[in-house]
C-alpha cells in the first residue's frame, strides 16, 4: 500500500503545503508574486502526474504533451499576457487550433479503432447520433415557431441562436461557459442518481441548501482569510457538499430503510428546503436595507484562474475547472470501480445485488448523498460569486429541474452531462441575443423542451438510426464482396 501510494506521500502534501503557506510568505496578488506562485505549483504538480502515471504518459505521449499544453495556455499563459492585448489573441488563437487540431486527432483515431466494427454495433455512434438527431428536429421546430410569429425576422434570428456562445467572441463564450456550471453539476447530480436506479427530483433542494451553507460562510467566516485567501473559499465547497449529501441522504435513507419512494421524499424536501433557506437567511445573513443576504467577502470568491484573461469582461470563473473534475471522478466512480459497479448493480436489481453480497441498502444511501453532495457543489459555485446573493423568498430554485432535463439530453452519462450543459448554455446566450430583434426569448426554452422531450425517446430514435446504419453495414459488405471475387 505505501508502495502505491508513495508519490501521494510526498508531492501532494508538498503541493498542499506550498498552496497554503506560500502566500503567508510574499504577495501573491502582485504579477510577479503570482507568477512565482503559478510555476511552482505547476511544477509540482505535474512532476506528481509525469511520476505517478508514468506509463500513461509513456503509452500516450501525444496526449500527455497535449493536456500540458493545454494547461499552460488556458491558465499560465494568459497571467503572464494578461497586460499585452496582441498576446492574449495569439494566445486564444493558439488554443483555437489546438483544440481543432486535438478533435481531429481523436476523431481519426477512433474512425481507425472502429474500422473493422459494425457501425450499426456501435454504441457510441448510435447514442450520438440519436442526440443530434433530436437537437436538430428541435431547431427545426424553433425556426417554425418563429416563422409563424415573426417571419421577416425569422432566419436572422434562428442564425443569432445558431450562433450562440460565438456571438461576441471570448466575452460571449465565457458567459456560455459561466451559466453552464450550475446546470452541468445539477445534471451530474440527477445522472448519478439514475445511473444507480434512482430518481433524485430532489436536486433542487440540496442545490439551497448548498447555496445557503457556502454563503452563510462566505460572509461570516472571514477569520479563515486571515490563514489563506483561497482556504475560505474551498472550507465554503467544502461544507456546502456536506450539506447537499446530507439533504440528498435523507430520502436516500428513506427508500433504503422504510421504502419511501425517494420521488416523494424528495420532492417534500425540495419544500422543506426552501422554508428552511428563508427562515435562515433572515436570522443569520439577512440584509435588510436590500431583502437579500449579504454580500460574501471577496476572499471566499470562486478563483478566476486566469480565465478572465483569456475571456474578457466576461463572468467565466475557475467553476467549469471544478464541474469537469466532477464529470471525471464520477465518469472513473461509476465506469472504473468496483465501488460504482455495486451501485449500477443495486440499481438494476436489488435483490440480485444483495444475493451477491452487496449491501444494497448502504449503496443506496451512498449514491443518494452523493448526487446530493453534487448539486450541493452546483449551489455553492453558483453563488459563491461577487454580485450573487439569495432572496428570502418562497420560491424552489430552478436550477435542480434544469439538470433533470439535461441529465435525459446527456443520456444519464458524466460526459454526456457535460457537453449536454454546454449546449444548454450556449443556446440560453443565443436567446439572451435574439431579444435584439422582436423575439421573446422564451423561445429558446420552447427548442429545449422539444430537445428534451425527443432525448426521452431517445430509445424509439435509435431503432431508425440502426436501422440506417444496418442498411449501410450491407451495402458496404455487399461491396467488399464484389471486390473480393472481382480479384
Amino acid at each position: 500500500m505505501i508502495n502505491k501510494f508513495k508519490y501521494e506521500f510526498g508531492f501532494l502534501p508538498l503541493f498542499i503545503l506550498f498552496a497554503l503557506v506560500a502566500p503567508l510568505i510574499f504577495d501573491v496578488n502582485t504579477s510577479t508574486g503570482n507568477i512565482i506562485y503559478s510555476t511552482v505549483l505547476v511544477v509540482i504538480l505535474f512532476s506528481y502526474i509525469g511520476l505517478r502515471f508514468k506509463d500513461w504518459v509513456v503509452n500516450n505521449i501525444i496526449d500527455a504533451v497535449f493536456y500540458a499544453l493545454l494547461f499552460n495556455v488556458i491558465f499560465i499563459l494568459p497571467g503572464f499576457f494578461k497586460d499585452n492585448e496582441t498576446l492574449l489573441s495569439a494566445d486564444r488563437f493558439v488554443l483555437i487550433v489546438m483544440t481543432i487540431a486535438f478533435i481531429i486527432y481523436k476523431l481519426v483515431g477512433k474512425l481507425k479503432a472502429s474500422k473493422s466494427q459494425r457501425l450499426s454495433e456501435n454504441k457510441t455512434l448510435v447514442d450520438l447520433s440519436g442526440s443530434v438527431i433530436s437537437i436538430i428536429i428541435g431547431l427545426l421546430f424553433g425556426l417554425v415557431i418563429m416563422l409563424i410569429f415573426n417571419p421577416s425576422q425569422a432566419f436572422e434570428g434562428f442564425w443569432i441562436i445558431l450562433q450562440g456562445g460565438f456571438n461576441e467572441g471570448f466575452r460571449s463564450l465565457g458567459n456560455t461557459i459561466y451559466f453552464a456550471v450550475p446546470i452541468i453539476l445539477t445534471g451530474l447530480s440527477v445522472a448519478f442518481a439514475f445511473r444507480t436506479g434512482l430518481f433524485n427530483i430532489g436536486a433542487s433542494g440540496q442545490f439551497t441548501m448548498g447555496a445557503f451553507v457556502a454563503i452563510f460562510i462566505g460572509v461570516k467566516w472571514g477569520f479563515i482569510a486571515d490563514i489563506n485567501p483561497l482556504l475560505h473559499w474551498f472550507v465554503a465547497v467544502f461544507f456546502a457538499i456536506i450539506a447537499g449529501g446530507i439533504w440528498g441522504a435523507i430520502p436516500g435513507y428513506l427508500k433504503a430503510f422504510n421504502n419511501v419512494n425517494e420521488v416523494v421524499s424528495s420532492i417534500m424536501l425540495n419544500y422543506i428546503a426552501m422554508y428552511i433557506n428563508v427562515l435562515l437567511i433572515k436570522k443569520y445573513i439577512y440584509n435588510t436595507a436590500y431583502n437579500r443576504t449579504y454580500d460574501i467577502l471577496s476572499s471566499s470568491e470562486t478563483p478566476g484562474l486566469n480565465l478572465q484573461h483569456l475571456f474578457p469582461n466576461s463572468s467565466i470563473n475557475g467553476g467549469i475547472v471544478v464541474a469537469i473534475l466532477t464529470v471525471y471522478l464520477l465518469h472513473v466512480i461509476l465506469n472504473k470501480t468496483t465501488f460504482g459497479f455495486e451501485l449500477k448493480a443495486v440499481g438494476l436489481n436489488k435483490s440480485a445485488a444483495k444475493y451477491a453480497g452487496m449491501n444494497s441498502k448502504v449503496n443506496i444511501v451512498k449514491s443518494m448523498a452523493i448526487a446530493g453532495g453534487v448539486a450541493g457543489l452546483a449551489g455553492a459555485l453558483t453563488y459563491l460569486v461577487a454580485g450573487k446573493f439569495l432572496i428570502p423568498e418562497t420560491v424552489i430554485l430552478s436550477q435542480g429541474f434544469t439538470g433533470i432535463a439535461i441529465s435525459l439530453l446527456g443520456l444519464s452519462s458524466p460526459i454526456g452531462v457535460l457537453f449536454a450543459g454546454l449546449f444548454f448554455g450556449y443556446l440560453q446566450q443565443g436567446g439572451y441575443y435574439l431579444q435584439l430583434l422582436d423575439f421573446k426569448p422564451e423561445i429558446i426554452d420552447i427548442i429545449i423542451a422539444v430537445i428534451i422531450y425527443l432525448s426521452a425517446l431517445s430509445l424509439f430514435i435509435q431503432k431508425f438510426v440502426i436501422k440506417g446504419l444496418k442498411r449501410r453495414d450491407d451495402k458496404n459488405q455487399q461491396s467488399e464482396v464484389i471486390e473480393g471475387s472481382d480479384v
